[in-house]
């Protein structure tokens, strides 16, 4: 970690160079400044950034709570990749644009997708704490097997890696909020799925430090012992964690799926596209809160928004570059703030036997 002279010479050094663009912005109005102005103070890059963000946030904030308990879940990637394929898969079996009981199918794809992660989540659950399998090696396994899973479904329901699109979720209007100058737009005006994104956010702070469960999930991660202790069950409380994991990232691709694709895309790293790696630099960024989290995704979100209109505009960015920035950005925090910590038990089975 640095000392605050230094970190007051790069903040001072970042709001040159902010300065710096913004000037030449006004300046040169056919500038690449004036454009990439334009883009930023784009509506529409604003709602593309809340749409975007949606898979990392939640797959974020169910990472936060499987880690806080003491088990690492890096198969988060895994989680989205089915939980996405499941919602496209069921809405098209049971007909796009109908409804059963009232609800679109839309809905009961969205908690097949929700439930289709769970149950991963409850399966890696079962192999890290029954069976005290390595979390890293447990959590690639979940990866690798959604990896070639979701694709291998897909040949054999629709010829193709490749789903038939299904639509996606229609926007949600607030009347009257939604004339709200600034944020009208953005908050009373959008997708069901950023609503969900930003009541689990909300959900999963109050749940976390509001809580006992949540003061159980942080002991469970720094003291499993002194929780045995005083009478908790260490495994059902980190059973409970993990399985919360499925449930936000069954959420997250879920919504991702039906509220920004409309389909499933399995060629290649599949419509996920690494945002469940993402999520877990973005919970690290955020120490894990769960507020820091969401406001970490919209970090990447809208770096991945701009890219893609600059890109329309002629201007070519690779998102292979923008995809590091969540990285370099974790990295970046641990020099100068040196906040982040992983739980005292991450990682380590708990055996109420031992000493």
């Amino acid at each position: 970690m640095i000392d605050g002279l230094s970190r007051r010479r790069v903040g001072g050094g970042l709001a040159v160079v902010v300065a710096l663009w913004l000037v030449a912005a006004v300046a040169f109005p056919d500038s690449w400044a004036r454009a990439l102005l334009g883009v930023v103070a784009s509506p529409s890059t604003h709602t593309a950034t809340l749409r975007l963000a949606v898979p990392i946030a939640l797959a974020a904030i169910g990472g936060i709570f499987a880690e806080k308990s003491g088990v690492i879940n890096i198969g988060i990637e895994g989680l989205l990749i089915v939980s996405a394929f499941s919602a496209i898969l069921v809405t098209y079996w049971l007909g796009a644009g109908e409804s059963t009981l009232l609800v679109s199918h839309h809905w009961w794809g969205f908690a097949a997708g929700v439930l289709a992660s769970t149950l991963f989540a409850l399966v890696f659950a079962v192999v890290c704490i029954e069976f005290k399998a390595d979390q890293i090696i447990a959590g690639l396994a979940v990866w690798l097997i959604a990896l070639g899973l979701a694709p291998f479904a897909s040949r054999i329901v629709f010829n193709s890696p490749n789903t038939a699109g299904v639509g996606r979720f229609q926007n949600v209007t607030v009347p009257v909020l939604s004339e709200v100058p600034v944020v009208g737009y953005l908050l009373f005006d959008t997708e069901p799925q950023v609503y969900v994104m930003l009541g689990s956010a909300a959900a999963g702070w109050y749940l976390l430090s509001r809580t006992a469960f949540g003061r159980w999930v942080v002991a469970s991660g720094e003291n499993p012992k002194a929780l045995d202790t005083a009478g908790v069950d260490v495994r059902k409380v980190r059973y409970a964690a993990v399985l919360l994991s499925g449930f936000f990232a069954g959420l997250g691709g879920a919504g991702f799926a039906l509220g920004q694709l409309g389909t499933f895309a399995g060629g290649g790293d599949t419509a996920i596209g690494g945002r469940g790696f993402i999520a877990i630099a973005t919970y690290l960024f955020a120490n894990y809160h769960p507020i820091g989290a969401l406001a970490g995704s919209f970090l990447f979100a809208g770096l991945d928004a701009i890219q893609l209109r600059l890109q329309n505009l002629g201007y070519a960015v690779p998102t292979e570059l923008i995809r590091t920035i969540p990285y370099v950005t974790v990295v970046v925090v641990l020099v100068f703030v040196g906040k982040t910590r992983l739980p005292e038990a991450a990682g380590e089975h708990y055996d109420p036997g031992e000493d």
